[in-house]
């Protein structure tokens, strides 16, 4: 036993080397890898679609000044879009990692650089001339004429639907043969005169059924007959809307909800449960109806406490996405942030084939299990997929605190988070930066849980904890 305490040690820092190096070389490969693809694509879309489509791998370099439709970036705080003219959309809602992503060499190029600079630095001695003193005043850098083209094109050119590389099944494109664009809704419980109503907003890569098929069917009959359970598919996901014109920013998902739901529906006064990205947008709804939220319950929440000086949205993504091979989640969010091309090539062999993984599924299982799971993972876009991921999860970043704060000056609800101790996904320490924001808001922890089966695997235990919860909020 003391030989394994000795040498356990040892290991672990094998292991991280060991993990550092391998994440090194492979991440330098996938980098080719989407170059290589960016190109590959280009040409796919002019044959297919006769037109060259821009993508965001265009460097954020060269000079070019505001107006006449040009796009201006503020050198402070989040160097984010701030302008476009000719457009209704406000783009200061578009996240710079869209579109400033560097390679992992030129990161560690560019830190070896600096780190040279700063030794040579310390032992050289200072001089200053008064030509070389930067002047005082707003100072302003943009980025490459291409970006702004493209995002010109998907505000004011509606792009056919959907894309080549898209499913066109009916399952995934049933939303276009309504008359009105709305979200795709699952109601359960009262139908008329519902005493309370309660929202449920999935999260990344997920749908309603998130909630219909784990939930619904475990609240009690007393739940069912006082409350009106609204679950929405979000824009981009499930059986909603994905229009490919649509940047998916947090503005046009609030918006989405609030004309499918909570104006047909006559939701004045509701409870939300909400889990993973789907945390921010009802942190936001929250923060926007502050009157009519009767109860909070976040699961697993994104929320990462940016330190001083940092960048928001460029912190945030190297949190959730930091580049490693291992834990396997930890990898499969960084191919899903870092990587337009390659994401899109995991789109197009999965979701446009989604019919055949389904079969498939069911044959190898014998249709044993429920294959849920399975079909939201499928139900969506790479437009809409990639621009949440970014535009929400991390452009939302430098928002969360003034939300945070929000929710616990304006409202007087109660706010309850869980988070399950194993998820390697968001880290547990999310939920407790929320409770130093939100003093009132209490975490419980959920032991051998992840960031699916805090939900999936106990749905009875949690449909029971959600209804003392909203019981306890009416009395």
């Amino acid at each position: 036993m003391a030989l394994v305490a000795k040498t356990r040690p040892v290991l672990v820092v094998c292991g991280k080397i060991t993990n550092e190096v391998l994440s090194f070389l492979v991440f330098c490969l996938l980098d080719i890898l989407d170059l290589v693809l960016c190109y590959v694509y280009k040409v796919a879309d002019f044959i297919m679609e006769a037109e060259w489509r821009p993508c965001y791998c265009s460097s954020a370099k060269g000079a070019i000044t505001s107006g006449g439709g040009k796009i201006l970036v503020s050198e402070r705080g989040e160097s984010k879009v701030v302008s476009l003219s000719s457009s209704k959309l406000m783009l200061e809602e578009v996240s710079d990692t869209l579109y400033m992503r560097p390679s992992l060499v030129s990161e560690v190029s560019r830190s070896t650089v600096k780190r040279l600079k700063l030794d040579n630095r310390a032992t050289a001695v200072p001089f200053y001339s008064p030509s070389k003193v930067r002047r005082s005043g707003r100072s302003t850098f943009t980025i490459n004429s291409t970006i702004v083209e493209m995002l010109q094109g998907r505000v004011s050119v509606g792009r056919p639907v959907p894309q080549w590389s898209d499913c066109d099944c009916r399952h995934c494109t049933s939303w276009s043969s309504r008359g009105r664009k709305t979200l795709f809704i699952r109601a359960a419980g009262v139908k008329d005169k519902a005493r309370e109503d309660v929202l449920f907003i999935h999260g990344f890569i997920s749908s309603s059924q998130f909630w219909t098929e784990t939930l619904f069917p475990n609240f009690s009959d007393s739940a069912k007959a006082t409350y009106r359970f609204l679950a929405i598919d979000l824009l981009g996901f499930g059986r909603s809307p994905k229009p490919n014109d649509s940047l998916y920013t947090l503005r046009e998902h609030l918006e989405m909800i609030e004309q499918s739901v909570l104006e047909p529906y006559k939701v004045n006064s509701f409870h939300i449960v909400a889990h993973s990205l789907g945390c921010i947008l009802a942190l936001a709804l929250a923060v926007k109806h502050p009157g009519s939220i009767k109860s909070l319950t976040l699961l697993a929440p994104p929320y990462y406490q940016v330190p001083k000086g940092a960048q928001a949205t460029q912190y945030v993504m190297r949190r959730l996405a930091p580049r490693r091979v291992w834990p396997p989640i930890a990898f499969g969010a960084s191919l899903v942030c870092w990587y337009e091309h390659i994401t899109r090539t995991a789109c197009l062999v999965i979701c446009k084939n989604h019919r055949f993984w389904e079969s498939l599924t069911k044959l190898v299982t014998r249709n044993r299990i429920r294959t849920f799971l399975f079909d939201v993972f499928f139900s969506h876009t790479h437009n809409s997929a990639w621009h949440t991921l970014h535009n929400v999860i991390c452009g939302a970043a430098g928002k969360l605190d003034t939300y945070l704060d929000a929710v616990n000056d304006l409202l007087k609800c109660e706010v309850t988070i869980f988070h399950g101790k194993d998820d390697e996904l968001i880290p547990v320490e999310c939920s407790y930066n929320v409770q130093r924001r939100i003093p009132r808001a209490h975490v419980k922890v959920i032991e051998n849980k992840d960031h699916i089966t805090i939900v999936v695997g106990r749905q009875k235990a949690f449909a029971g904890e959600l209804e003392e919860i909203w019981r306890r909020c009416s009395s």
